[in-house]
């Protein structure tokens, strides 16, 4: 394996980033997977990472078993395994990150535009066969549908693991609301640790010894804490002052009517807060024709380096990079591993579309008397539950079900609510339970408890985009605020993102309600952030929730005219 470090890629405007590069030592020419970002190409995922690294080799001690794993870096692909199977693999660090110069402005359209100055430069190389790949999770797969939107000529293909697309609703502002946890301690530990200057940032190893010297990750230059703070944006002080979804947040997301270029998406079930939205939304709103759409559960990692997911990537890449003749392009269009609970197994069942076109969409209507109920059939009587924003909020049972139940597509609910006060942030979690009581719930991206689904949305940005809207995914336009009238009522359209689970006979559907995130009672379950059922995706800022406006009491009615109820992806039994 050719290995060159440290190579110079000069910008349009002479900015100069720089590049890894692993590539096979023949003679011909090879296609490229490519990622890049700003978590250092020179920052061994074992190191930096220790902790996720060591839980994922203590849960699968075989994972990339054909490897010395020495080459690898946090959610971007394995040298070690690709240059083997034929493929250059380019690591580089984004503007003003790691050893790359400039400001750091993360998914700018500065950003996106050297992105594709790269993938330029690395199809037009001489080692190149000119067809360039894109592969990666999270960071490195939501910057693929932003440079995809600018069609740039050597970009082949892509595969953007778990990667969210639309940077207001997938993950600044859920409904509206702001999502700063999850930035609190992100930004400052995974981007700003690796900032372009940092004199405490981590050894470059690989540099270091092929130099025969120490050199930083985020060298060659050392900045003072005031320049960095100068060659940086502040992403969360944006997100703060950007309640609405202005030209700031559609700069940062694709328009999908750019997106041509065969993908498959790959989703995780259980990734609300961040990702999924974007990797389902890519498939059913991207034009590329040929377009894939995967799903599956776990941590966030974990699926990519594992076998099933890396002869996935390689099948793919196989044949639109290499040409290759592997019958992918007569696969079904999606793959769906489905969960059951209380197990790790899961079913791979393969359908042709999504939501699937046999999905009996089934509304399941809320009782709100007697302490609330969940049913089949709406009632004509009127009733009313309440509760207060600052509590656990109240959840609602449904009867046990009569027979197996598949539940898999995206959900609705939709809610006639008052508030006390002018506005009001309404929490939604889906939940199932046994026969004997216990909590259905799986293996998240981050939280070891992640619930069934989630859906969020502030009161007073209800308005509907009508064009845009779908009856299975209300679509709010976020451009303007509507505020309450203390106690009256109003219609709301709350998106939950997909899910799917195969419930037993005798289980029962579960909503939880309330005016703050889902949280169950005890001690957390992660050993470094918040793991109490939302993870660390979580809406506790002061400034986007005052109390006085926040922290009053919300009313959920039913019956009559006011048919609250959820919305469910049913899909019968063959």
């Amino acid at each position: 394996m050719i290995i060159d470090r440290d190579v110079e890629i000069p910008m349009s405007d002479g900015i100069i980033l720089k590049a890894d590069i692993y590539r096979p030592e023949t003679t011909q020419k090879v296609p490229v997977i490519l990622a890049g970002g700003p978590y250092g190409k020179g920052v061994k995922y074992q190191e930096h990472y220790k902790r996720l690294w060591d839980s994922l080799v203590e849960m699968h001690p075989d994972v990339l078993k054909n490897s010395s794993k020495q080459y690898l870096t946090w959610e971007t692909v394995d040298p070690e395994i690709w240059v083997p199977w034929g493929y250059a693999c380019v690591r580089f660090d984004s503007r003003g990150a790691g050893r790359s110069e400039g400001y750091l402005d993360i998914f700018s359209p500065r950003e996106t535009e050297d992105f594709a100055a790269v993938i330029e430069w690395s199809g037009s190389q001489e080692w190149s066969n000119g067809a360039v790949g894109l592969n990666g999770i999270s960071y490195y797969a939501i910057n693929q549908w932003q440079v995809a939107a600018l069609k740039p000529k050597h970009l082949k293909a892509m595969i953007p693991w778990e990667g969210a697309a639309d940077h207001y609703r997938d993950w600044a502002r859920h409904g509206g609301i702001l999502s700063n946890y999850f930035m609190e301690f992100w930004f400052p530990s995974q981007v700003l640790a690796i900032q372009n200057g940092n004199p405490a940032g981590p050894i470059d190893h690989w540099l270091s010894e092929e130099r025969g010297e120490e050199h930083l990750s985020t060298g060659p230059k050392t900045l003072s804490e005031r320049q960095r703070k100068e060659s940086h944006s502040h992403t969360l002080e944006n997100f703060r002052a950007r309640e609405l979804d202005d030209e700031w947040y559609q700069n940062r997301s694709p328009n999908w009517e750019n997106v041509e270029v065969p993908f498959l998406s790959a989703a995780s079930w259980a990734g609300f807060g961040l990702h999924p939205r974007g990797n389902f939304e890519a498939f059913t709103q991207a034009k590329s024709s040929e377009k894939w759409l995967e799903a599956h559960p776990g941590r966030h990692e974990e699926w990519f380096y594992l076998e099933y997911g890396m002869q996935l990537q390689k099948r793919f890449f196989d044949y639109y990079l290499k040409g290759e003749k592997n019958g992918w392009d007569s696969e079904p269009k999606v793959w769906l591993n489905l969960r059951r609970p209380f197990s790790n197994d899961v079913e791979l069942r393969k359908e042709n579309e999504w939501p699937l076109n046999r999905t009996n969409w089934t509304k399941l209507f809320i009782h709100a008397d007697q302490g609330g109920s969940l049913k089949w059939e709406g009632s004509i009587k009127k009733s009313q539950i309440d509760f207060s924003a600052e509590s656990r909020g109240i959840t609602i049972l449904s009867e046990p079900l009569e027979k197996e139940t598949e539940i898999t597509g995206p959900l609705v609910a939709k809610l006639f609510v008052s508030s006390s006060t002018m506005d009001c942030d309404i929490f939604i979690t889906m939940q199932a339970f046994s026969e004997t009581g216990n909590e259905v719930y799986f293996q998240g991206t981050v939280d070891p408890r992640t619930p069934l689904a989630q859906g969020w949305l502030r009161a007073s940005h209800r308005k509907l985009d009508l064009e845009k809207s779908i009856f299975w995914r209300p679509y709010h336009s976020h451009d303007e605020k509507q505020m309450l009238i203390p106690n009256e009522v109003y219609e709301l359209d709350i998106e939950i993102w997909p899910q799917s689970v195969i419930l037993p006979k005798g289980y029962q559907i579960g909503i939880n309600v309330s005016g703050q995130d889902f949280d169950r009672p005890g001690e957390s379950v992660g050993d470094y952030m918040p793991c109490r059922g939302s993870g660390p995706f979580l809406h506790n800022d002061p400034y986007d929730r005052p109390k006085e406006i926040f922290g009053g009491n919300t009313t959920i009615y039913s019956g009559g005219i006011y048919n609250s109820y959820i919305l469910l992806p049913i899909i019968p039994s063959n």
